[in-house]
């Protein structure tokens, strides 16, 4: 069964953080209880429809990556049923598959973003500089080619409504240390490769994806958040891949190909979507979970 959340509602539970997706609420024993709501932003405002399902899919697919990577880099889960910790009144079908309990982290002020091939803001800044946060790229490269190896592209972490801006590693060196710096570059190109290479067994290219990382109260640096959804990687279908091109995708760049061709100005209030829109993205983002987790 599908369910539409827009906006959770826990009474007796602290919300203490709204994200442009998940509300966050404290649990006793540093825990959060964290819940994926139908909220779909694009260029970093969050639009006015929500997308029937999404928060579940999402949590799905993020669910499924944890498991697969734990060997490669720890995660934020307990293990914990999120049902369990519902507050009593609460219908436990709006967020049994929705909602995850995690550690409570100390996130880390950087979007972890790795790339293996040419698009997006990467695409744009190669053309302006050669270049993509810093790193070097060869000259005469297309829009979506793949890069001779994945590469490390950190960003801010910017606030809702505002926008992310691509930043080098000497940035985030200088942000959290060298040390930390290294272990979250290399955390982030381990966890690409492996999924690139599951993803590409399935039909899809992972064209960029983004992590979010925070340590423990031990130190340990763990992946939280998502973790390789339509949300927040580039899924293309491999059988459509030409470089020069902008291949068919199952992510939200669905969203963003409909919001170009508007008179908009990419600052809030978003515009409405149609409902062509929101039943396309739906699907895009079933298919995404269907190919990879099957």
């Amino acid at each position: 069964m599908t369910t539409t959340l827009s906006e959770s509602e826990l009474p007796g539970l602290t919300r203490v953080h709204r994200g442009k997706v998940r509300d966050v609420y404290a649990l006793p024993g540093e825990r959060l209880l964290m819940v994926a709501t139908d909220r779909l932003s694009a260029f970093d405002v969050v639009l006015p429809d929500p997308i029937p399902g999404k928060g579940e899919i999402l949590t799905r697919m993020s669910n499924f990556w944890f498991g697969q990577t734990a060997a490669i880099c720890p995660n934020h889960l307990t293990g914990i049923d999120p049902v369990s910790v519902l507050p009593a009144g609460v219908d436990p079908a709006l967020y049994r598959e929705r909602s995850v309990v995690a550690m409570k982290l100390k996130a880390l002020p950087v979007e972890a973003i790795a790339r293996g091939y040419l698009i997006g803001s990467g695409w744009k800044e190669y053309q302006q500089k050669g270049s993509v946060s810093g790193v070097a790229l060869p000259a005469g490269l297309r829009m979506a080619d793949e890069l001779p190896e994945p590469i490390f592209t950190p960003s801010t972490k910017a606030a809702v409504g505002e926008h992310d801006e691509n930043v080098s590693f000497d940035h985030v060196v200088a942000a959290i240390g060298a040390e930390l710096a290294e272990q979250v570059r290399a955390a982030t190109l381990a966890l690409y490769a492996h999924a690139r290479r599951h993803a590409a067994a399935r039909g899809i290219l992972i064209a960029a994806t983004k992590f979010e990382f925070g340590r423990d109260t031990d130190g340990t640096l763990r992946v939280m958040d998502e973790m390789l959804t339509p949300d927040s990687s580039r899924f293309w279908e491999a059988s459509g891949w030409e470089p020069g091109k902008n291949p068919p995708s199952y992510d939200k760049q669905y969203v963003r190909d409909y919001l170009e061709t508007l008179d908009w100005n990419k600052t809030a209030p978003g515009p409405r979507l149609p409902a062509e829109v929101i039943a396309g993205t739906r699907a895009r983002y079933e298919e995404a979970l269907r190919l990879l987790t099957a």
